[in-house]
């Protein structure tokens, strides 16, 4: 539990809150503004074609259209869970439980959602099981895809991110992708982080003096290890 007497914001009366409060409304209205050109720009990118590639279902081989499931849109979570894991990556676990809504939230907008890694499918299975997710989630361990699209990188070493796609004319195409703190605006615990008074607790944010800070993604655990690692304030890794 953090000593809220060693750093806290300055004690104030209501009056002065709210003054300080509307004084940031400007800068966080100006943010908003900026996020719609971002988009609109994003909107207006080309595409590019991708190879119909073959991955492997818990029901059996898919190809990359198969993933579409009948939508003209695809968004691919790319899990960092490498074919000798026992378990999948303790960062991407924490997209995976922040960064996806209920998948019946896409239908009206003609998207679908998977989950894509190089594991071997029955360990992508099991682990979905074990954290409760229900997205879809293909192995592409038997294709290059990963490696193709530097999901993958050359001599080893997985890469975590978003990209989304477009089927147009029985052909998919990648429309956009983003990885690294690109995908905060998917995650929901990102932007609560952001509203409280400590905010991530990560020494790159800048911060009052004396606020906690740790390294970034200490403080990050899949989300059923918490409660039986309360004395290890680290975390786990891949």
């Amino acid at each position: 539990m953090i000593d809220t007497a060693l750093a806290h914001p300055p004690i104030v009366d209501r009056e002065r809150w709210t003054q300080a409060r509307n004084a940031l409304l400007p800068l966080e209205k100006a943010e908003t503004h900026l996020r719609d050109a971002v988009a609109a720009q994003r909107r207006r990118l080309p595409m590019t074609e991708v190879d119909n590639y073959a991955f492997t279902g818990p029901d059996g081989p898919l190809n990359f259209l198969d993933l579409f499931a009948g939508r003209s849109q695809l968004i691919v979570h790319h899990f960092m869970f490498e074919p000798a894991w026992e378990h999948g990556c303790a960062f991407c676990s924490d997209d995976a439980d922040n960064a996806v809504p209920h998948l019946a939230h896409f239908g009206p907008y003609d998207i679908s959602f998977v989950r894509i890694s190089r594991a071997p499918v029955e360990k992508l299975t099991a682990y979905s099981a074990r954290m409760g997710w229900t997205v879809p989630w293909v192995s592409a361990q038997d294709c290059t895809f990963n490696q193709d699209w530097g999901w993958t990188r050359p001599g080893g070493g997985e890469v975590s991110g978003f990209s989304v796609y477009l089927q147009l004319d029985g052909k998919p195409y990648l429309t956009y992708r983003t990885e690294a703190r690109g995908v905060e605006p998917m995650s929901s615990i990102a932007g609560h982080l952001d509203l409280t008074p400590y905010g991530r607790q990560e020494s790159w944010q800048d911060v009052p003096p004396g606020w906690p800070q740790d390294d970034t993604f200490t403080k990050i655990k899949r989300h059923d290890e918490y409660v039986h690692n309360l004395q290890d304030p680290k975390g786990t890794t891949c």
